[in-house]
């Protein structure tokens, strides 16, 4: 058999060396004609055997990698964005999306990444299963005993377990079960890039990119110059909505009835919840150290578990409708898009220009003037200013900033009190929405929104060269942190009592821990402090306000461990930054810096940003106007590049510039379009066919008869 092949390719490769032209008969255009001939081989053996595929063999269904399918997805939506969906079954049936969703699940429950070789065959023949459930209608959310596939840490032998425990499974409150996060993982990889391409650029919550820096960064961009503002609460509606509701938001894109039967049932399938019981006060016992088994996750950190206390009130509140888990969120976005495209036409409807404006002067409202590197100064020359109105919204909070008299502020509101009656049956009023000046500050995301006039010397070139410099007035954005918000989230975890005179308390959660320990992780906590203040107006003020709060609480703490009585003393033996040990061996010991260096200590680190000085400045940097988050700008580039017109101009001003001449332009565009064709099984189709007579090359059976009627005539002037 191998003998037969061998003398089949060794045929093929000699009628395709004998094929190509006399004149071209070189090394380059031999290893062409071979590749070109082993690809077309290799494509028809693909095809055959794609023939004999078993449906029930889970290796066979892997043809590619779940993240390349699902770049495929997001490139076809971000091309296509405002055209309805309705093949998204398709998708659903990759048996590549169902193994990488059950490697982020296993990641989550298990605590580590699953690598695609180590799933065993087992699971994935379970997962078969539950995707064949889910296409057959076989599937259904919330059970409690029967699985299709279970989670690699569940040992449970439900078929040998008592009634009692039977009867507390079904009537108590349990954790999403196992399969139903795969599903729900599946749908979300599937929904996701569907309505990223058509989501609002006003909304920047739960979206990936879109984080509350962003939100930060927009408002200092972009709500300079603003008077009034109306700051709407809508948490109400990630409370849950009406099914309904939430099914002709979803059906506005998408009409798959299999995606959307899923939705739906998992948002009407009833939730099995146990009713609370109160616990009763019982003196606390000592508690051993739980040892955490091997494929257990481990918990948060207590510095990370502190970072989420300082969560703002726009950030704390996350849905969960029904059996949709992760998809909860996305499902809000959805109906709330609403919101925001109604808004981005009322952006366009109050828009009024005027012509002695300096900045917003342009019949389209675009910000094309004024100083770019200091976008968040607004002047106030001029009698008469453009009114204006901008909007943001970060998840169930939105924000809206008015450029002209109350009147239009009040105007909004009531239309805006009559919208959300009709969309989502929530009965607003005028207390919900109040009306606010930004001389009383606004608070958003924790930090307050206020206006500085500033007197700034503003230099220009006029007629005829000369510059000419002149006291300028404008109004500038301020975008502090608030301190009232930070010392109530302080005073929450408990690390400190009183508003007006904040005392540090003992930080006794890390009273067993090591010094070295415990200053490491109220590092970390300091650090993503400074991270989250980075754009505040104030951040060194703040960041050094909550190293006071946490040295402070630490002192207390090292004190009632090492009984020094005081915090004074703790400093005058630790240092200001608490660097040095507490606690030295009884008896005669070498010092600290010895054990050190012998490894026989742990080395521990001193507290940062104890002083004002140490604390970065914040940042400043521009934020650029139509920004996108870094994966949408790759999505978009590459869509522009894959474009043909994009081909044609990148290849015109290639030959044009001398940088490539057009006879090697034309044997590359062959030589690609042959082996392209060959991979994908696609030989002499009409394409490619007009594709090479347009550009001058004759196709592969053209080229062969007229090699074979040179033939002819050589060996008729031989003879």
């Amino acid at each position: 058999m191998n003998r037969c092949f061998s003398i089949f390719s060794d045929s093929i490769l000699i009628k395709s060396i004998i094929s190509i032209n006399p004149k071209n008969r070189n090394g380059f255009s031999v290893f062409k004609s071979f590749m070109y001939t082993s690809t077309k081989y290799n494509n028809y053996q693909n095809k055959f055997s794609r023939v004999n595929v078993d449906p029930n063999d889970p290796s066979t269904l892997m043809k590619e990698d779940g993240v390349s399918v699902c770049s495929e997805l997001w490139i076809d939506s971000f091309r296509n964005p405002n055209q309805t969906v309705t093949n998204l079954t398709n998708y659903l049936r990759r048996f590549e999306l169902w193994v990488l969703a059950y490697q982020k699940v296993c990641a989550d429950e298990m605590g580590s990444y699953m690598p695609k070789s180590s799933v065993q065959r087992l699971a994935l023949d379970d997962l078969l299963a539950l995707r064949n459930a889910v296409l057959d209608n076989r599937f259904r959310w919330g059970a409690r005993l029967e699985f299709f596939i279970k989670s690699p840490k569940d040992k449970t032998e439900y078929e040998s377990l008592s009634k009692r425990k039977i009867r507390a499974i079904l009537t108590t409150t349990q954790p999403s079960p196992f399969q139903d996060r795969i599903v729900q993982e599946v749908l979300f990889m599937i929904l996701e890039p569907v309505y990223e391409g058509r989501f609002s650029d006003k909304s920047y919550a739960f979206r990936p990119g879109r984080t509350a820096h962003t939100a930060l960064r927009v408002v200092r961009r972009s709500f300079a110059g603003y008077l009034w503002y109306i700051k709407g609460d809508l948490s109400t509606v990630l409370d849950g909505l009406k099914v309904g509701m939430v099914i002709s938001a979803l059906m506005r894109d998408v009409r798959d009835k299999m995606v959307i039967d899923l939705v739906k049932s998992a948002m009407t399938t009833p939730v099995i919840t146990s009713p609370p019981v109160e616990k009763k006060r019982t003196k606390r016992k000592y508690q051993k150290k739980r040892v955490l088994a091997e494929d257990e996750p481990k918990p948060d950190p207590y510095w990370l578990e502190s970072f989420f206390g300082f969560a703002p009130e726009e950030a704390q509140k996350v849905p969960t409708w029904g059996h949709c888990g992760i998809l909860s969120p996305l499902l809000a976005n959805i109906c709330l898009d609403e919101l925001d495209r109604w808004m981005e036409g009322k952006i366009k409807e109050f828009y009024k220009p005027s012509k002695s404006d300096v900045i917003w002067n342009s019949p389209e409202g675009e910000v094309d003037q004024g100083n770019t590197s200091w976008p968040e100064f607004v002047p106030t020359s001029g009698p008469d200013k453009t009114r204006k109105i901008d909007y943001i919204r970060f998840g169930g909070h939105f924000l809206i900033g008015v450029r002209g008299p109350r009147a239009d502020a009040a105007i909004l509101r009531k239309q805006l009190i009559e919208f959300c009656d009709q969309k989502y049956n929530l009965k607003l009023d005028n207390e919900s929405l109040p009306i606010e000046h930004i001389t009383k500050g606004i608070m958003f995301l924790d930090h307050v929104l206020c206006r500085r006039v500033v007197y700034p010397t503003l230099r220009y070139t006029a007629t005829g060269g000369k510059i000419i410099s002149e006291k300028g007035v404008g109004t500038l954005l301020s975008v502090t942190a608030s301190l009232k918000q930070c010392i109530k989230q302080f005073r929450k975890l408990g690390f400190l009592k009183g508003d007006r005179d904040p005392d540090p308390q003992p930080c006794f959660r890390m009273f067993h821990a090591t010094q070295a320990h415990t200053n490491a992780q109220m590092n970390k906590l300091l650090s993503t402090m400074v991270e989250w203040y980075r754009f505040a107006d104030n951040r060194k003020k703040i960041v050094n306000f909550c190293s006071y709060i946490i040295r402070g609480s630490l002192a207390k703490l090292y004190a009632a461990k090492y009984k020094l009585r005081s915090r004074a003393k703790v400093y005058k033996i630790g240092d200001r930054t608490l660097r040095r040990p507490l606690k030295e061996k009884k008896g005669q010991s070498p010092e600290y810096n010895n054990l050190l260096r012998m490894g026989l200590a742990e080395s521990i680190e001193g507290l940062q940003y104890t002083r004002m000085s140490l604390v970065p400045e914040t940042d400043y940097s521009p934020f650029p106007v139509g920004w996108r988050p870094d994966h949408e700008k790759a999505l978009l580039e590459y869509i522009r590049l894959d474009d043909p017109k994009t081909f044609e101009q990148n290849r015109t001003t290639l030959i044009e510039e001398g940088l490539i001449s057009p006879q090697d332009y034309v044997s590359m565009l062959v030589w690609n379009y042959k082996r392209s064709a060959a991979i994908n099984g696609v030989n002499n189709s009409e394409e490619g066919k007009a594709l090479m007579l347009g550009s001058g090359v004759q196709s592969d059976e053209q080229s062969v008869e007229d090699e074979e009627k040179n033939e002819e005539k050589l060996r008729a002037t031989n003879v």
